[in-house]
């Protein structure tokens, strides 16, 4: 999974980055600091995972990770070109998912681009180039299916729709937020529009009113409207906190957030909402060899999960043998979980769960 990192200049994203990731990418008070997007890869955090790994004692020990590409300042006129504009583009069209950095904090020491702190602004800033990269997109799509319409009169609908599309993003509101059916977004989605990717809206607070003011401050308030109408999820977080927490030992750090009254970090909170966000979840596999975690979409078949691990797994599918995390643990041992007859054995429309333990039975 790619997430990538967005934001105005000076909002905190590269602080922020270098917090989550410790990849040390330059973070400083001037735009375009970032150019190159930055990628730090982390693992995702499993207590499951760490569980089977005293239960096993694995040879290897493998979690899924997580992507973060910190992608260069965006400015008005982007989608024309300006600044790092088209860079910024193709850069975001990489990546599964959008952590949209939003500054909700009040420092004269740190030069806003704008000259004042505006989340609703700097919002519409990225969006707008994002909008405005779609709709370029949109009308070359829709002048071949309106050629294509003359010999084919079954298209109309597909002409409708993108034409009511193209009216939604002229009203200055990203793809995501447009409301239509299953199989209306299943044409949506054969386009790469930008403004349709899950976004995340990280809105970096201070210390002090991210421990105490986060429901009173103002600029967090607007970004959850935001979110709201725009079907986004928001994530209050403070970059300077996760920097301070960023090199600690993993004792100290929970000794640290709890004396903060926090129970998680940034880092664990992005990567929860990251995968419900996108609708994903993991299965498990697990012996001496190694004790793995694989990140598949919820919904997906045991076939095409077994996929993930090799393709001579889904194409020799037979059946797979699963068990839920909670069962293994309860039996203490997988010999105890198979005498109870909790070990199942599935077959090719089995739909997996997350913390499903499994082994898979192929043949080619």
């Amino acid at each position: 999974m790619k997430l990538g990192m967005i934001g105005l200049p000076n909002v905190g994203k590269s602080t922020l980055f270098n917090a989550l990731t410790n990849a040390g990418a330059e973070s400083a008070n001037y735009p375009f600091c970032t150019i190159e997007p930055n990628v730090g890869v982390v693992s995702v955090p499993d207590d499951r995972l760490d569980k089977l790994a005293e239960m096993y004692d694995p040879d290897k020990f493998t979690p899924a990770v997580l992507e973060f590409v910190d992608i260069a300042g965006l400015v008005k006129g982007a989608s024309k070109g300006e600044g790092l504009g088209n860079k910024f583009l193709s850069n975001i069209r990489e990546v599964d998912a959008i952590v949209h950095v939003v500054r909700c904090f009040e420092d004269d020491n740190i030069i806003h681009v704008d000259g004042k702190i505006g989340p609703e602004r700097d919002i519409e800033t990225i969006n707008l180039e994002l909008i405005f990269s779609d709709i370029e997109m949109l009308d070359r799509r829709l002048d071949k299916t309106k050629r294509a319409l003359k010999g084919d009169k079954k298209l109309q609908s597909e002409v409708d729709l993108l034409e009511a599309l193209r009216s939604h993003l002229e009203s200055g509101l990203p793809v995501r937020g447009f409301e239509c059916n299953e199989d209306q977004q299943a044409v949506i989605n054969t386009i790469d529009f930008l403004s349709n990717k899950p976004v995340i809206y990280a809105a970096n607070l201070s210390e002090n009113d991210f421990i105490n003011n986060i429901e009173t401050n103002p600029y967090y308030l607007q970004v959850c409207e935001i979110a709201k109408r725009e079907k986004a999820a928001v994530l209050p977080i403070c970059a300077k906190i996760e920097e301070e927490i960023s090199d600690m030992e993993l004792e100290d750090k929970k000794m640290f957030l709890g004396e903060l009254g926090l129970e998680r970090s940034g880092l664990d909170r992005i990567i929860q909402e990251s995968y419900s966000l996108l609708g994903l979840i993991s299965f498990l596999t697990a012996g001496k060899q190694e004790v793995r975690a694989w990140t598949i979409k919820k919904g997906t078949k045991a076939p095409q999960a077994a996929g993930k691990i090799h393709t001579d797994f889904e194409r020799g599918f037979i059946r797979a043998e699963v068990i839920s995390f909670d069962d293994l643990m309860e039996c203490g041992t997988m010999v105890v979980a198979k005498e109870k007859g909790l070990v199942r054995l599935e077959g090719k429309e089995y739909v997996m769960q997350d913390g499903d333990i499994v082994v898979f039975r192929f043949n080619v």
